[in-house]
């Protein structure tokens, strides 16, 4: 079967660090070529929680769709999501790009409508794929990034998975995370 590209977004309220290297250590092992992007913090979206952790990540898979999401599930499984005495999200990963595929494939829709609606997925998307285009609007993630009217505060943070730092000291030094009150 031939390697798709795909860019899934991975997101914890709970266990952060934990839950998002044990995502990032599965993922590696579904995902070829596989690249992290910054990860950043933000106050929940949608949800009554504490903050999250986010980040984005790309590669290729040689599963189709719904078996890539179907494992996708099995992992956050693992992790803690589907636990009925669970408090928080510990970890969620969604498919937000599969390929150049547009449209809704056994509810899963894609491009997911999370890539413009959230600052936590666009601007990870901005950084570590900026010149890939968006499928549906044919705008590159850093042009859409910077065009974004979204009223989100959000703010890297130092992570590290595998031994590797994820978050550019650069990066952190422009947008510090805001002083707590």
């Amino acid at each position: 079967m031939s390697l798709t590209p795909v860019i899934l977004g991975l997101g914890s309220n709970i266990g952060r660090e934990a839950h998002l290297c044990a995502g990032l250590d599965a993922l590696a092992a579904l995902l070829s070529e596989m690249r992290c992007s910054p990860v950043f913090e933000s106050q929940a979206v949608g949800i009554k929680s504490g903050p999250f952790f986010n980040l984005v990540v790309a590669g290729y898979s040689d599963l189709p769709l719904a078996e890539l999401d179907r494992r996708l599930k099995f992992i956050e499984a693992d992790n803690g999501r589907y636990a009925p005495e669970r408090k928080g999200l510990p970890l969620d990963i969604d498919v937000l790009l599969y390929g150049d595929w547009v449209g809704n494939f056994d509810g899963l829709v894609l491009p997911r409508a999370e890539i413009l609606k959230n600052a936590f997925v666009l601007w990870p998307l901005a950084l570590l794929v900026p010149d890939l285009l968006h499928p549906a609007q044919q705008r590159s993630f850093a042009e859409l990034w910077q065009g974004a009217q979204i009223e989100q505060q959000l703010w890297p943070v130092a992570f590290s998975w595998g031994g590797q730092s994820l978050t550019p000291d650069g990066l952190l030094d422009e947008f510090p995370a805001p002083l707590q009150e």
